[in-house]
C-alpha cells in the first residue's frame, strides 16, 4: 500500500466508522477490509481500525455493560462501528481529548443512523468516559 496525504480527523473517523461498516457488514476482520484498499488510509484511520479489531473482545464487553437495554449484536450496525471506534480511542488514545472523542461519535451517529443514535452514543461513551479517563 502507499500512503496517501493526511486527511483531518473528522475525515479520518469518517474513513474508519466506513471500513468498520464494511467489515461487519461482511462479517470479516477489518484488517481484511484495510488489506483490500487500492491505496492505504492515513495512518490514524489504520491505528484505529487495527486497534478496533485487536481489542474488540475487550470494547464489546464494556459496550454490553455499559449499553443498558442493547446487547451489542442488537445494536444498529453504524451505531456498533461508532461506539467500538470511540471506545477504542478512549481506551487507547489518550491523546485525543475525551470532548473530541464524544462530539464526534455523537455527530456521525446523528448524520448517519437512526433520529435516537446520537442521543444513545452519548450516553454509553459519556458513562464510558468517565470510568475509563478517570
Amino acid at each position: 500500500m502507499t500512503a496517501v496525504i493526511p486527511s483531518s480527523r473528522r475525515e479520518a473517523r469518517e474513513r474508519i466508522l466506513s471500513l468498520l461498516y464494511e467489515a461487519d457488514s461482511k462479517q470479516t476482520g477489518p484488517s481484511a477490509v484495510l488489506d483490500e484498499l487500492p491505496v492505504a488510509p492515513d495512518q490514524f484511520v489504520i491505528d484505529i481500525v487495527r486497534g478496533v479489531e485487536t481489542e474488540r473482545p475487550r470494547i464489546d464487553e464494556l459496550l454490553a455493560d455499559h449499553a443498558i437495554g442493547w446487547t451489542v449484536d442488537r445494536m444498529p450496525v453504524v451505531d456498533r462501528a461508532l461506539l467500538r471506534m470511540a471506545t477504542y480511542e478512549l481506551l487507547a488514545r489518550p491523546d485525543v481529548p475525551t470532548g473530541a472523542v464524544i462530539s464526534e461519535a455523537v455527530e456521525l451517529a446523528t448524520q448517519y443512523s437512526t433520529e435516537e443514535s446520537g442521543r444513545f452514543v452519548n450516553g454509553v461513551l459519556s458513562t464510558l468516559a468517565a470510568i475509563l479517563r478517570t
